[in-house]
């Protein structure tokens, strides 16, 4: 089976992208699942349920975010829908390894129509970010459970974080127990596309989808008044040249071992 894992939307110029060219790559490659990381789709900050459901329109199966989650108060209520439930709140992830009494989820089990069953999990590093649980251990519990609920071999990590290291090390961990580790939040896509000896698929950073003339999907000018004087201030999304990126994986359903992945890149 092919995943295709769409790399940090941003803004409308993301969103855009995506809408323009998520079509022609699902068909050209047998895309089926679908994933994506929403949580700067909203003007770059945060993810509303309106821009959720065109999302989902899309075709995508299950969205994770990170530590912009929260940016827009209304996904709260979205999110918080039944444990046992499949409908589109509950395919919009938070990272697994914050706090027990925040909204939403950090894991979602579900059924392809084909009767593949498949895992997805968020979680978020702990290096140069904002404090939160072991992402390790976290993902140790998380992989258990699934053994205990729907036994799926497929499963999909979105790990969120800024150090280049701690997502190499979470990958070299979980190698043979998952299918995929692919991170985000750099916004910078990475080089480094692999299979682990163990047939894990590994990527350090999927990259932004998103405008490309900016600083990590901002206005160029309004970053660089805040470097050079130190000053706060208003950061918009920028528009220019976007670019779509994703990380496509070949595995085998019936073991989840990858065997193929291949980095995207389109642009207008």
């Amino acid at each position: 089976m092919n995943i295709l894992f769409v790399g940090d939307v941003f803004g409308s110029a993301g969103r855009h992208i995506v809408r323009e060219h998520l079509p022609h790559v699902l068909e050209t490659n047998s895309v089926d699942l679908l994933i994506l990381n929403g949580e700067n789709s909203a003007g770059g900050f945060g993810i509303t349920p309106t821009i959720a459901e065109d999302l989902f329109d899309l075709g995508v199966h299950v969205i994770t975010t990170g530590n912009h989650v929260w940016d827009k108060k209304e996904i709260f209520e979205y999110m918080t829908v039944p444990v046992d439930s499949h409908e589109r709140g509950r395919r919009v992830l938070r990272p697994a390894n914050y706090s027990a009494n925040t909204p939403g989820y950090g894991l979602y089990q579900g059924t392809l129509p084909t009767g593949q069953q498949y895992a997805v999990i968020n979680l978020q590093g702990r290096v140069f970010m904002s404090s939160c649980d072991d992402p390790f251990r976290k993902a140790d519990e998380l992989l258990d459970q699934i053994a205990r609920e729907s036994g799926a071999k497929v499963i999909f990590i979105d790990l969120h974080g800024e150090a280049t290291s701690e997502k190499a090390a979470l990958g070299w961990y979980l190698d043979g127990r998952i299918t995929a580790l692919i991170g985000t939040h750099t916004h910078v896509p990475t080089a480094d596309e692999r299979i682990l000896p163990g047939g894990t698929a590994f990527q350090t950073d999927a990259g932004m989808s998103g405008p490309y003339n900016s600083v990590i999907g901002v206005e160029v000018e309004q970053v660089l008044q805040r470097f050079l004087t130190g000053l706060p201030g208003k950061f918009d999304a920028a528009k220019g040249n976007p670019k779509m990126c994703a990380t496509l994986i070949g595995c085998d359903g019936a073991t989840g071992r990858a065997h193929s992945i291949q980095r995207i890149m389109l642009g207008e």
